[in-house]
């Protein structure tokens, strides 16, 4: 990728699946990454295995100060900022029976963390900077039995769309990606580690037969940081293999079972 060469760039939610495979791709590029993450033991490993040129911050992205001293530290290591990758999220939805409590959590750490993250970051980016938040395929159709993670999801791309507008005379782009079905914490916590019967399950509803893997989203948030985005911005790139393209008919055909 054009363009990624040294420059610094925050991934929340780095020690992640898809997070860490984003924070792989960068310093295969030649980036520097600050990896910011609750997860002190896996963002600890990462930072080993990418070496010098990453640095672990335990940063807990619903609180502010955690977001400020991450900046700094960034900052301290690095002496700049050039991409901020908002992966960070929480998947906390039980629906209709969501209390208050979880809809304040899921918004602080989906929503207010990115928000206030590119608010920190802001000020330290110089033109050319570039920031990828986290949407989903959720936040575009109903779901059976989740409320807040859609909701959340969805107002991610709106603050996207809103950021990329008052952001563009800085020279930052902002844009979001939005994965369908892809191996990540919660596939791998509800199907007992089954990829396999994660796979059977999600392929009438992707185009493509399967779920996504970390890297392929990975490539698509390079992409998008990369010089080949350079006149891309506020736009959603679906990483979804056809699953927000796939209608309500999958892809049976009920025009020729009508036929028959």
């Amino acid at each position: 990728m054009r363009g990624l060469k040294d420059k610094v760039v925050i991934v929340s939610g780095g020690a992640t699946l898809i997070g860490a495979a984003i924070a792989r791709a960068f310093v295969a590029e030649g980036a520097r990454v600050t990896i910011a993450d609750i997860d002190t033991r896996g963002g600890g490993a990462l930072a080993s295995e990418l070496g010098e040129c990453s640095r672990f911050i335990a940063t807990d992205v619903s609180r502010d100060v955690d977001i400020d001293a991450c900046v700094a530290a960034t900052l301290k290591a690095f002496g700049r900022i050039d991409c901020l990758v908002n992966v960070a999220a929480a998947y906390i939805d039980n629906g209709p029976d969501s209390p208050r409590g979880d809809w304040e959590k899921a918004f602080a750490i989906n929503v207010f963390g990115a928000a206030m993250f590119l608010r920190a970051c802001r000020p330290h980016m110089k033109d050319g900077g570039a920031v990828v938040n986290f949407g989903s395929t959720s936040a575009g159709v109903a779901q059976a039995g989740r409320w807040t993670y859609p909701a959340t999801k969805a107002a991610v791309l709106q603050l996207t769309r809103s950021a990329a507008l008052d952001l563009a005379a800085d020279g930052i782009r902002v844009n979001a990606v939005s994965p369908g079905w892809t191996w990540s914490g919660i596939l791998d916590q509800i199907s007992g580690g089954d990829r396999d019967k994660v796979n059977a399950v999600a392929k009438p509803f992707h185009m493509l037969g399967r779920i996504g893997d970390p890297a392929e989203v990975a490539d698509a948030v390079l992409f998008l940081c990369s010089d080949h985005a350079r006149f891309i911005t506020g736009t959603n790139l679906a990483v979804d293999g056809g699953y927000a393209a796939l209608g309500p008919e999958q892809a049976l055909s009920p025009i020729t079972e009508l036929m028959s």
